[in-house]
């Protein structure tokens, strides 16, 4: 395969690829060939993936070409590969949620939303990185290696799902899943300029993903266009009875909602702009990348109106007493007693082991969030805090569904910021405000998109957050495509379109 068909193939959306392999111009083995050599040149400059799992993709395309020569009706993504972040369990491919204290450790089941990307006949290439257990937002956090932005090989690609989304950027897969818990999918989206939805709480199953905060995780997908992630959002929504927490099975329709937005035409649709997200912290570039959307929104008949939201930036305070709390006690299970690293200290005791195996199994920002969240569960402090935090909760939701009472969506930028660069954050506080448009979204369990608006001065991504009431998400796949085929069009090409050719010799090197 020479370079210029390499980079036709990769370069495709997901549904291209998809239409390219029912008209029989395109096989699913040269896709994932032409991944796999991207990969090779690209994954040592961005560092997207813990593993690659490429000859099990092979199996896979193989199997799917040889049903569709032989004429069997295949699902719409037949052949088209993912990348799964490193948070969701694949049996049989090591799931170490990027921390040393799983290293090693190979799954004997499927998270179920990826039994369905084999129903789907779906191609893995390779688990993806992320800060250790999802906790942090910049991907500098993995136990491993962190990853680079695309765009920017000097800058973080976000967190912690930034594998995900830098492979998605980079070329190295045009479909991605990533986890959610306070923006781990949209604010990586936001910083490579790629399409990250956190869907409706239930709405997806969280059965085998490994839980940071179960009443904030969420599986969504990561893609380069809001076409292909409603496409992968209509292949792994759906009621689960192994998911305790999971919505009562209704159709999906996520691409048909996304094909309409296409169509340009907004009338009707109220949207309100949340004007606390865009005060001190935001920057200039990204408050006139947001204005720049929302005056294409309005352009296309959406009805535009401001609306004072009193709560919403207490989210991120509430959420960093809420989520701690719920990651100590989800983290207790890795004691080095069932399974995962074991460190036998000299005469080891149960005690002494379990502490050992902590201390060398952990990173410093998991520890922190740890002892944060023992803190808030302890005697003297969980009424205080803990249930005051629930209470205030109940709030922003309340907030949340009166003003859905007056507009169908509301919008604000993803980030307070473009992709910064690695090292540049150190302290933890500052790092937590990169979620503060994000949370929101996640307290109160709703559908929550981010698309690329426009560049800033520098070339970098703006994203630009659009949410639903609960249930809505195929209202945010309408809204979201409508947005980014107008962006498309004031930008002379689609934005994800514009990022440096990684495999090509001095481009961002």
């Amino acid at each position: 395969m020479n370079g210029a068909d390499k980079e036709e193939i990769v370069t495709l959306t997901a549904s291209q690829m998809a239409e390219a392999m029912k008209k029989g111009e395109l096989s699913s083995r040269e896709i994932v060939e032409a991944e796999l050599e991207v990969t090779k040149a690209v994954d040592p400059k961005t560092q997207s993936y813990l593993a690659t799992c490429f000859n099990s993709a092979f199996m896979v395309a193989d199997a799917v070409d040889q049903a569709r020569a032989l004429g069997q009706d295949l699902p719409d993504l037949a052949g088209v590969p993912i990348a799964v972040k490193d948070m969701i369990v694949t049996k049989g491919v090591e799931t170490t949620v990027a921390s040393k204290i799983l290293k090693g450790w190979v799954p004997p089941y499927d998270a179920t939303c990826v039994e369905k990307l084999k129903e789907n006949g779906m191609p893995m290439l390779g688990k993806t990185n992320l800060d250790e257990f999802a906790q942090g937002s910049s991907t500098e956090n993995s136990a491993f290696h962190p990853t680079f932005n695309p765009w920017d090989l000097e800058r973080v690609p976000g967190g912690s799902g930034g594998g995900s989304a830098a492979a998605v950027s980079s070329f190295e897969s045009p479909l991605a899943l990533g986890t959610d818990t306070g923006g781990s999918i949209r604010q990586p989206a936001s910083f490579t300029g790629s399409v990250g939805m956190k869907p409706t709480y239930g709405r997806v199953s969280r059965y085998g993903a490994i839980s940071m905060a179960s009443s904030l995780d969420q599986i969504g997908p990561c893609a380069r266009t809001v076409e292909d992630a409603a496409m992968l959002f209509d292949a792994i929504a759906g009621y689960d009875p192994k998911d305790s927490t999971s919505i009562p099975d209704f159709p999906s329709s996520a691409l048909k909602a996304a094909k309409e937005g296409k169509n340009g035409d907004l009338s009707g649709i109220r949207v309100g702009i949340i004007s606390e997200a865009g005060g001190e912290g935001f920057s200039k570039d990204v408050m006139d990348g947001f204005l720049r959307g929302v005056n294409l929104l309005s352009s296309m008949g959406a009805q535009i109106e401001e609306q004072s939201f009193p709560h919403f930036l207490h989210g991120i305070q509430i959420y960093y007493i809420l989520m701690p709390a719920e990651v100590s006690s989800n983290m207790s299970r890795y004691d080095g007693m069932r399974y995962g690293l074991r460190i036998m200290p000299p005469d080891a005791t149960a005690a002494s082991m379990m502490a050992a195996t902590r201390e060398q199994g952990f990173g410093s920002e998991v520890k922190r969030r740890i002892m944060l969240g023992t803190y808030v569960l302890s005697s003297g402090q969980y009424e205080k805090m803990y249930v005051a935090a629930q209470k205030v909760r109940t709030v922003i939701i309340n907030d949340f569904e009166k003003a859905f009472e007056s507009f169908d969506v509301l919008v604000c930028p993803t980030s307070p910021t473009t992709a910064f660069k690695a090292g540049e954050v150190v302290d933890p506080v500052t790092m937590y405000k990169n979620d503060i448009a994000t949370i929101p979204a996640n307290l109160a369990g709703l559908p929550a998109i981010s698309v690329p608006a426009g560049l800033d001065s520098l070339g970098l991504p703006i994203g630009f957050q659009i949410m639903a009431n609960r249930q809505k998400d195929e209202l945010v796949f309408k809204v979201a495509s409508a947005l980014q085929e107008a962006v498309s069009k004031e930008n002379e090409g689609p934005i994800w379109n514009k990022v440096p050719r990684l495999w090509k010799s001095g481009e961002n090197d």
